[in-house]
């Protein structure tokens, strides 16, 4: 698919790199699974099967965790209008529209492809934003559909997301035998499964997170440059951001499993260890990334680039 946002090259290679580190990784744990635990054909059906249901079934996973639904057009012309405008000034398809009944202020695009993504904005977000300001979150979010990065960070995440599952799996599973019959090889085992899990999901953590925070800065930029207004996008990000603030704490919990996905992060008040393993970059280096592109804009005559 290609579209009037600007190509990102450094996003693109910045994906290709995180993906074939991790696909390396991946393979390296597979083989170790199917070393340790004898079974081939159980460690591929089980990982190909999460995967598999992680690629085709990742927007309803992530609509129906955040109590999101599809809406018409009929049910919520405005929303649909400012989508219907922007996918006809970007020139790509129009993606699927739903509506979390969250008071948390967010939005987030998901799905495989262009062709089955889906965006979705809270009821929060929608009552605490003026139009254009609704209009930049949604050039932000619809720019993570044309780079094509929403597809690498569902795929990306899935590593971490088998390797937890094993570590799980390793308790429960009947592979290690019943209660009475462990004896110091298997618990051997065990401990040497749990740590290789543990260290596949320590660097998936580590690669998706420092994709993650580029991805929101470039998706930042490209809306900016498609809207032409990056002050109204970095006034929609400070309405956010101080908002969330706000938000109940258990509210957040509920949605912060989801940060890599979302327009801003579900994080209280910050700390230092929240920051230095966020999945979006600081609210400070945004506004200011928007502040250069203003003063971009501003030379160019206030125009997005491609547009006359």
């Amino acid at each position: 698919m290609r579209s009037r946002f600007d190509p990102d090259r450094q996003l693109t290679a910045r994906m290709v790199v995180t993906m074939f580190l991790l696909g390396l990784v991946y393979v390296a744990f597979i083989a170790a699974l199917i070393v340790l635990l004898k079974s081939v054909v159980l460690v591929v059906v089980i990982a190909a099967g999460l995967l598999g249901a992680q690629y085709w079934y990742s927007d309803r996973i992530a609509l129906y965790a955040m109590h999101g639904h599809l809406v018409t057009a009929e049910e919520q012309p405005e929303l649909h209008g400012v989508i219907d405008r922007l996918c006809a000034t970007a020139d790509m398809p129009k993606p699927r529209v739903a509506i979390s009944e969250m008071d948390l202020p967010n939005a987030f695009a998901t799905g495989r492809n262009a062709d089955h993504a889906v965006v979705c904005v809270t009821t929060g977000l929608m009552r605490r934003l003026e139009t254009d300001e609704l209009e930049g979150v949604l050039a932000h979010e619809l720019s993570h559909v044309a780079h094509r990065d929403v597809a690498v960070i569902t795929i990306a995440s899935f590593l971490g997301v088998i390797a937890g599952l094993i570590v799980r799996f390793a308790f429960y599973s009947q592979l290690f035998g019943g209660r009475n019959d462990r004896d110091q090889n298997t618990a051997a085992l065990l401990g040497i499964v749990m740590a290789v899990s543990a260290l596949v999901y320590a660097l998936s953590f580590l690669l998706i997170r420092a994709l993650s925070r580029y991805r929101e800065l470039a998706a930042d930029r490209a809306a900016a440059m498609l809207t032409g207004k990056p002050s109204v996008l970095a006034s929609a990000l400070t309405k956010v951001s101080g908002d969330i603030a706000r938000i109940p704490t258990k509210d957040l919990r509920t949605a912060q499993a989801f940060n890599a996905f979302f327009f801003t992060p579900a994080l209280g008040p910050g700390t230092v260890i929240a920051k230095l393993f966020s999945t979006h970059p600081s609210l400070e280096r945004r506004i200011e990334a928007l502040a250069e592109i203003s003063v971009e804009l501003g030379e160019a005559g206030g125009k997005p680039r491609g547009q006359t």
